[in-house]
This record gives C-alpha cells, sequence and structure tokens, in this order.
C-alpha cells in the first residue's frame, strides 16, 4: 500500500485525449513533412503575411485519412489549443499555429460584421499570440540553451522568427561543412541535413530524405530568416536562389576569397539590397576590384543606400604595388546617409587610403556615431596633413564630430586631439594596448582636460607611459570624468607621488583602476587622498601594485573620515 501511495497521479482523461491528438499530429507531420491541410494557408514563404505555411503536396498519406490542424483549431476552445500546443515539437506547432491564426483571422471577420469594438477582436488575438509565443520561447530555450537570443531585446520578441531562423542557420552551417569536403561536387541544395537536426523539429527518426534537403527546409523556413552568417562556400548562385525568401537585414560574410564566391555574394546583396541594414565581411579578400563589385550590388553611382552598419575585419582591402584603393568603397560611404557604425579593422589600410576614408566621411552627411580603424598602418598619416588642409577640414566637420560617440583607432592622438577641440559629443574613448607614447598621452591628456563637454570614460591601460604622463593625468581627474581605466601604464611609486600632490581638490571619479603599477605605499597615499576628495567614488582597483601591509591602515583611515 505504501508503495502504491508514492506512485504518480493517474492522468485525467482531458490529459489523454490531448497526447493522443498531439501524437497523431506529429505523426502526420513527420509523414507530410510539415503539410497543414486540405488547401493549406495563405502567407507563409510562399506568401506576404510573414507566417510560414505550408501545401499538401508535400506528399503524405491519403487527405481523409489525416487528422488536419485546421480541424483541431476549429473544434478546440482556446484554452484547449494552448495546452495542446505545449505538448507539440517544432512543426507540428508551426501547422497548428498557422491553422490557429486563420481561426483567429476568420473569428476577427465575423467580430467585425457582429459589430464588436476593435480593441475586443486586438484582445482576442493578442492573447492568442502571447500564449503561442511562450511556447514557441519554451522551445528555443530547450534546443539552445546557452543562446541569448532576446535578452537584450527591450521590445517584443518574435520567438518563432527566432527559432526557424536559428534552425535554418544550423542547417546551412552544416551544409557549409559537407561542401568543404574536397569530395563534394552536388548541388548545395540537395544535401541532407543530418537525422539530429530533424528530430529536434519532427520529433521522429522516418523523416523522408525530401524533407531533410537543404532546399526543401529553406523554402519552408526562409521567410523567417533577418540574419545570417554564410561561409564563402555557399556564395553562389544556387544558394541565392534558395535564399530568395528571406528578407535579410543582417548579412555576414566569411572567407569570401574566389571570383565564383564574390559573384555569389554579390548576387546575395543586389537581391536583399533594399532590406539589409548590417554587412559584415570577416577573412576576405577585398581587393579594389572585388570591392567596388561588391559595393554596386548595394548601390549605383548616384545613389544611396540604407546601410546602418558596415564592418570589414582581417580582410585585405587595398593593393601596395602599385597602391590601389577601391573608388567604390569611398563612393558607398558618402552616399550612405543612414551609416551610424563603420568599423576597418586589421584590413591592411595604408595612410594614404585612411586620410581619403576621413576626408569622404566628413564630407559626406552621414550621422555617424561609431568609428574604428584600428590594427591598421596608418601611423602618422595626419602629421603630414598641412595646415592649410587641415583647416579646410574643420570648416566641414561640425556634423560628422557632432554625431560621432565611439571611437577606436591606433596611433592617431594627433587626430583624436584634433577633433575633441570641436565641441563634439564624445562620451568615452579606448585607447588600450596601443602603443602609445608619453609624449601623445600628454597631448590627448591635455585636450580632454580643456574641452567644454568631458569625456565620461577613458582607458589608456596597457600602454608604458611611465611616470612621465602623471601630472597632465592627474590634471585630468578635475576634468569630470567618471571613470579611468590606467591598469599597467608604469606609474611606479614616483608617479603616484605625483598624482597625489596634485590631485584636484574635486573629483567626479565614480571607478578608477589603477592595477598592476608597482606604485608601493605611494599607491595607497593616493588612494587615500582620492576618497577624500571623490565623493562619488564607487569602485578603486589598486590590485597588483607591491601594497605593504600598512597601507591598510591609511585606506581606512580615510574611509573611516569619508562621508
Amino acid at each position: 500500500m505504501e508503495e502504491l501511495s508514492k506512485k504518480a497521479p493517474a492522468p485525467s482523461l482531458l490529459s489523454l485525449c490531448l497526447d493522443a491528438v498531439a501524437a497523431r499530429l506529429i505523426s502526420d507531420n513527420a509523414r507530410a513533412g510539415g503539410g497543414v491541410g486540405r488547401t493549406g494557408w495563405p502567407g507563409g514563404c510562399g506568401g506576404g503575411d510573414g507566417l510560414g505555411g505550408f501545401s499538401e503536396d508535400d506528399g503524405g498519406e491519403a487527405d481523409e485519412d489525416r487528422l488536419h490542424p485546421e480541424e483541431v483549431a476549429e473544434g478546440l476552445p482556446w484554452e484547449l489549443l494552448h495546452r495542446l500546443a505545449s505538448r507539440l515539437p517544432p512543426v507540428a506547432l508551426e501547422s497548428l499555429h498557422h491553422a490557429a491564426h486563420a481561426r483567429c483571422c476568420s473569428s476577427a471577420k465575423t467580430t467585425s460584421g457582429l459589430g464588436l469594438q476593435d480593441g475586443d477582436r486586438r484582445g482576442m488575438k493578442r492573447s492568442r499570440c502571447e500564449d503561442f509565443s511562450t511556447t514557441w520561447q519554451l522551445l528555443f530555450k530547450l534546443r539552445w540553451p546557452l543562446d541569448n537570443a532576446g535578452h537584450n531585446n527591450l521590445g517584443t520578441v518574435d520567438w518563432q522568427q527566432k527559432y526557424w531562423e536559428k534552425h535554418l542557420q544550423e542547417c546551412l552551417d552544416e551544409a557549409a561543412e559537407s561542401a568543404f569536403l574536397p569530395s563534394f561536387c552536388g548541388n548545395i541544395g540537395e544535401l541532407s541535413i543530418s537525422a539530429k537536426i530533424m528530430n529536434s523539429i519532427y520529433q521522429s527518426i522516418d523523416t523522408s530524405q525530401h524533407h531533410s534537403r537543404l532546399e526543401y527546409q529553406c523554402s519552408k523556413f526562409g521567410c523567417y530568416v533577418r540574419c545570417l552568417r554564410l561561409q564563402g562556400v555557399l556564395c553562389n548562385a544556387e544558394t541565392s536562389d534558395l535564399l530568395q525568401q528571406c528578407k535579410l537585414e543582417r548579412l555576414m560574410f566569411i572567407r569570401i576569397i574566389s571570383d565564383p564566391e564574390v559573384n555569389g555574394a554579390c548576387l546575395l546583396l543586389s537581391w536583399h539590397a533594399e532590406t539589409l541594414l548590417s554587412l559584415e565581411f570577416i577573412h576576405c579578400q577585398l581587393y579594389p576590384t572585388i570591392m567596388d563589385k561588391i559595393c554596386r550590388s548595394l548601390c549605383q553611382e548616384g545613389s544611396s543606400h540604407g546601410i546602418q552598419r558596415f564592418s570589414i575585419k582581417s580582410s585585405q582591402i587595398c593593393e601596395t604595388k602599385p597602391l590601389t584603393i577601391s573608388s567604390g568603397l569611398l563612393n558607398f560611404l558618402s552616399s550612405g546617409k543612414s551609416l551610424h557604425l563603420l568599423s576597418l579593422n586589421d584590413t591592411k589600410m595604408q595612410s594614404s587610403l585612411a586620410q581619403m576614408i576621413i576626408h569622404t566621411l566628413l564630407e559626406s552627411s552621414c550621422d555617424l556615431h561609431t568609428l574604428e580603424i584600428s590594427e591598421n598602418n596608418i601611423a602618422g598619416w595626419l602629421s603630414k596633413l598641412n595646415k592649410s588642409s587641415t583647416n579646410s577640414l574643420a570648416l566641414r566637420s561640425d556634423i560628422f564630430m557632432n554625431s560621432l560617440s565611439i571611437l577606436n583607432l591606433r596611433s592617431m592622438i594627433p587626430f583624436i586631439s584634433w577633433s575633441i577641440q570641436k565641441e563634439n559629443p564624445l562620451l568615452r574613448l579606448t585607447v588600450e594596448n596601443c602603443e602609445l607614447s608619453s609624449i601623445g598621452v600628454i597631448m590627448l591628456l591635455e585636450c580632454l582636460t580643456t574641452v567644454k563637454q568631458p569625456l565620461d570614460v577613458l582607458s589608456i591601460a596597457d600602454n608604458h607611459l611611465g611616470s612621465s604622463v602623471a601630472a597632465a593625468l592627474a590634471k585630468f581627474l578635475g576634468s569630470h570624468v567618471r571613470a579611468l581605466n590606467a591598469t599597467d601604464i608604469g606609474l611606479g611609486t614616483l608617479g603616484f607621488q605625483i598624482l597625489e600632490e596634485a590631485l584636484p581638490t574635486e573629483v567626479a571619479l565614480s571607478h578608477i583602476n589603477i592595477s598592476k603599477n608597482r606604485g608601493g605605499i605611494r599607491a595607497a597615499y593616493f588612494v587615500s587622498r582620492l576618497i577624500g576628495r571623490a565623493p562619488n567614488l564607487v569602485s578603486v582597483n589598486a590590485a597588483a601594485n607591491l601594497l605593504p601591509p600598512e597601507s591598510l591602515e591609511v585606506i581606512c583611515n580615510s574611509l573611516k573620515q569619508g562621508t
């Protein structure tokens, strides 16, 4: 009797019935490949409303022998329909979702004829969508528990769209691995997706070969895709056809090297040029002739484009023998009225190209917020500009510099010093591990100290500067900067002594990192004085400064005296 009392309670009749309906829908979907009914629902990847509809031509058993999702959606009340949805794998849920959508639309038309208020109709539809969204979210987290999709999204997340977008990305990544093999010589669309991926969406091991092909998956779920990452091996005319139903907003290309790959990428870009907002190239060979072709795919000369974020990383964009620069790239930058972010990181850029890019941006009407031209061979190019050219640049720089809020450059201290004097709203500056000289940093700090709009965050970490920057750094601390990272810059005991003695009486700092500077007891004395003069101070990192035991008493006394 005791053993019987510990057994789980018997399932209710309703639960058994829902399990049976779910099992039948799963079985029918696996055999039919996701068909939803006798006629299929409008819209989806073959239509225009964004819902991935399926049709009966996918195959499967005779129509009269199947349990059609629309019959279930019409026969069950919404409460039971939601409980049934939680029992279904993604493809079966997809079919039920469209059937419920059709019922919802039909109900809206009916209630409109009966004279119900718009708010009542919207409330009914919104409730259904919210419940199904929760089911899609659970399926997403179950399949990809480490993915943080939606965590930083302040708006409503379409988990159905996120699920199928991530699914198709997995299919494409797997197809790329197969296409990389030397033995591969077929069509990419005919590649079969692994049983593991197919089982995750069908919950069945007997999925047909036709439904396991990449071409079929793209045709069914491509309409959900807004963001894609494509290896160069997938960039061809066939893939462009497979992805025509996508409404791409963000696109990343990796390792585009050969001419066929370039042509395939250009086909994709020209097809999705109207919807693309973000474009990124990583480890690609983007010589000027190639860059010209890519830029022409996005916009013709004299016309504008809608790209907001443009990034090239670890890819060569110019030829050095002889020096050749892409005119298409410069035209692209000049016509980018919507361009907010430009990143040309580690592109083997020479100083002449950097100068042309800055000139182009200054002359353009873009509202650029973030500019990164780091890890390039451009040291000293600004010093070559004569005064007349610098003055002409200054006349055109007001709009450009007023929009810029994040600047990530390397070995361009003169440009930074010049630009920040233009009353720009630059809020954060990071020049870490840039092999900066003490003279350049002193020049920078002097400029930052006198600007009308003070900097919020500055990081000069991991540059061997020595104690010579201490006086300028102390003066800068009085400029209302709120966070400073000066770790491992070689201050030493002398540098901390200068900082302590020259520290302004009022400091607005909230956070400071002065670790790894071998300051000894002088580091403790500086921290002690800073605590007394920075009422908003929240955190201090003074680790790895060889602090002696008596440092604790020095700092604690300041904490006791502080408010």
